[in-house]
């Protein structure tokens, strides 16, 4: 029996196509005016398709040695915070998921009483400064390092896992960080792939630390050098006299070039983690 498509169904459908349409458009529109010549978008002709095409903004977003520097930044961070949120927040979800844990419910209740109240902008800061991380690396990827809802979810997953995995490992003489590296982990790899990406798009668009803990300009990270050229508009002073014409258009042309540059990392990544997400997402969040 065939399903029947009534009216219902298209007004769903056709609702559904305007919020994609709606959510998408402003990046397409990014893209036609960051490769467009500046004529066209001087004279407002650039909506949907680019014209005059030219790549001059993109070549002059490369040759801003800042961009290129913070780029690298970029990836440092979201690389070395990826990697250490997500071991942290593994072990500490793992360990929270053992009934027969120590003082297990009263960690508990700390976790989640970290996601209705916080210490606040000045006493991160004071922690992070007495840890003298100011003006380093981990100052990036350190104060931040664990999300209690990405954690909780985490303890869900792990909770959920069949006991009789720890006891095929305690057979075989696994310690209970073997057990943990070594069984969990690799059967994991949905949740993993999930929270990883919760993490990773976290660092990558995270300005506000910078912002807070960073003075050395070779450390900035890109989202802050966009941030500057959006507030700003200085972002064409390295690279508008190599391309002519209005200089308002060459800025905003350039700013939808590095946007579109920083954007298109993610996008990559995504289809790659795009199987594990749904599932990771919907077994991490019900237990059973």
């Amino acid at each position: 029996m065939k399903p029947k498509f009534g009216l219902f169904d298209v007004i769903l459908y056709v609702v559904l196509f305007a919020v994609a349409a709606s959510a998408l458009y402003p990046f397409i529109y990014m893209i036609a005016v960051s490769i467009s010549g500046t004529v066209p978008v001087l004279k407002g002709e650039v909506f949907f398709w680019p014209k005059e095409f030219n790549l001059n903004t993109y070549a002059a977003v490369f040759d801003n040695p800042e961009i290129g520097r913070a780029y690298v930044n970029t990836i440092i961070y979201t690389a070395l915070g990826t990697a250490i949120s997500l071991i942290v927040s593994a072990a500490g979800a793992y360990s929270l998921s053992k009934r027969d844990m120590l003082f297990r419910n009263g960690f508990m209740v700390m976790v989640v009483i970290t996601l209705f109240f916080s210490g606040g902008m000045i006493p991160t800061f004071l922690v992070v400064k007495s840890y003298h991380l100011i003006d380093t690396i981990w100052a990036m990827v350190l104060p931040g390092a664990v999300s209690t809802w990405n954690l909780i979810v985490m303890r869900t997953f792990f909770s959920g896992m069949p006991q009789e995995v720890e006891e095929s490992g305690k057979i075989d003489g696994l310690t209970d960080i073997g057990i943990f590296f070594r069984l969990v982990l690799p059967l994991s790899k949905a949740i993993l792939a999930t929270i990883g990406l919760f993490y990773g798009v976290a660092i990558w668009n995270n300005f506000f630390s910078a912002l807070l803990y960073l003075r050395d300009a070779d450390l900035f990270p890109l989202q802050v050098i966009v941030r500057n050229m959006v507030l700003q508009g200085s972002g064409g002073a390295n690279g508008a006299g190599n391309i002519g014409g209005d200089s308002m258009i060459v800025d905003e042309a350039l700013k939808y070039a590095t946007i579109i540059v920083t954007t298109v990392p993610i996008l990559l990544i995504y289809p790659f983690l795009q199987k594990y997400f749904a599932k990771g997402a919907l077994i991490g969040s019900v237990k059973g």
